[in-house]
């Protein structure tokens, strides 16, 4: 059985890689010669550089993103009896890392057109208990920094940004994680900023929650064997921190080369909107770093058509994905906090339209012609089938 060859696949790290693999090697070199390989100095020196691309003061690495949303929460001080606001369309490590402190997750919907928080909707849900908001930058677009801060203002409500797929994006001025009293991020592999490995990182402009990170990282120790709170052990390795601390200088440049892709699957996906193919919206420009391109399968009269795109598109070597097919509420693990279908419409909705096309650094013109060829093509050929009936 010959094997499907891949034309078109969903991400290719090679691409990044290969153009800076003597940086690479050194940086990894540099740790294996020191030999501290456990909150070394490559991890010190990435907490203070990447803190500072996304205009904050304070970086904190853990072992995972996971980790940034749930140590970054109890670092804010919000635990049992606090409720806080999330999207119910977002990956189900921002609810479990609300789980995990011991705080109430209140769900809303999201917009339609963007698939981020709908803010109006959050207003309907806070109470006198409600301490956070989590906004999700998701797909690499920020929910609007001036909305949230008058959000937050108007209710008195903490920002706690969920920047995990949104490593220096930007909008009206600011840029992920400075927003908020805090945001966490994540560094696995396919991210914008990827490690070699699991990754994350709290950032804060805050010293004392800066402080209180770095010991709940730690077995909550204040110094060595004295531990003065109940923390963990969750500290991004030093090999890793090496790693990304040698890619960091680049990330902008990748960010540019991934809108520069979207705008030309705009542009030539533009002619298919009226047979329901239609992007996610950007409403943030040049901002927008587009950690995945985003298209809704818009069609009410056919359900399974998002799957028949995507299986003959896998059909002929084109990778896709889908982020994300369940939203958080109607997860099994999730069942007990109570909510039931048709509770988001929007989020259920999106979950069965979006398709995530390839996206990534050095994704060349001729593979997004090619992307969007194959589409039309399937487009073109339901329409003679429907013609021909």
């Amino acid at each position: 059985m010959n094997k499907m060859v891949v034309r078109v696949p969903f991400v290719d790290l090679n691409l990044q890689h290969q153009p800076i693999q003597n940086q690479l090697e050194q940086a990894i070199n540099s740790v294996l010669n020191r030999g501290d390989f456990v909150l070394g100095k490559a991890l010190a020196d990435f907490e203070t550089a990447f803190a500072a691309a996304s205009n904050s003061e304070y970086g904190v690495g853990v072992a995972s993103g996971t980790d940034a949303i749930a140590l970054g929460l109890q670092a804010c001080n919000i635990g049992v009896g606090d409720e806080v606001i999330l999207p119910a369309n977002t990956f189900v490590a921002t609810l479990i890392g609300v789980l995990r402190v011991g705080a109430k997750p209140i769900l809303v919907d999201c917009d339609p057109d963007t698939a981020l928080i709908d803010l109006a909707a959050a207003a309907k849900v806070v109470t006198a208990q409600t301490k956070a908001i989590i906004p999700v930058h998701l797909y690499g677009q920020m929910v609007s920094p001036k909305q949230l801060l008058d959000f937050a203002a108007t209710y008195k409500l903490l920002i706690f940004e969920d920047a995990a797929q949104a490593h220096l994006a930007e909008r009206e001025g600011y840029r992920a994680g400075s927003v908020g009293t805090a945001a966490a991020f994540s560094f696995y592999p396919s991210k914008n900023l990827g490690a070699f490995g699991d990754g994350g990182m709290l950032i804060t402009k805050d010293p004392e929650i800066a402080q209180k990170m770095v010991r709940l990282r730690n077995y909550g120790a204040a110094q060595k064997y004295v531990h003065v709170e109940p923390g963990t052990n969750s500290r991004l390795d030093t090999l890793q921190a090496a790693v990304l601390l040698a890619k960091l200088p680049y990330l902008q440049q990748w960010n540019s080369d991934r809108n520069a892709i979207a705008q030309q699957y705009d542009t030539q996906l533009a002619p298919l909107a009226s047979a329901g193919i239609i992007p996610i919206q950007n409403q943030s420009g040049a901002g927008h770093v587009y950690h995945l391109y985003v298209i809704k399968v818009d069609d009410p009269t056919s359900p399974e058509r998002r799957q028949q795109i995507q299986d003959k598109l896998s059909a002929v070597g084109i990778q896709t994905g889908i982020h994300y097919p369940i939203p958080c509420h109607l997860q099994p693990a999730f069942t007990y906090l109570g909510y039931q279908p048709g509770d988001f419409p929007h989020s259920e909705k999106l979950a069965k339209q979006i398709l995530s096309l390839p996206m990534y650094p050095g994704l060349n013109s001729s593979q997004i012609q090619e992307v969007v060829a194959e589409i039309t093509s399937i487009m073109s050929g339901e329409q003679q089938q429907l013609l021909s009936v």
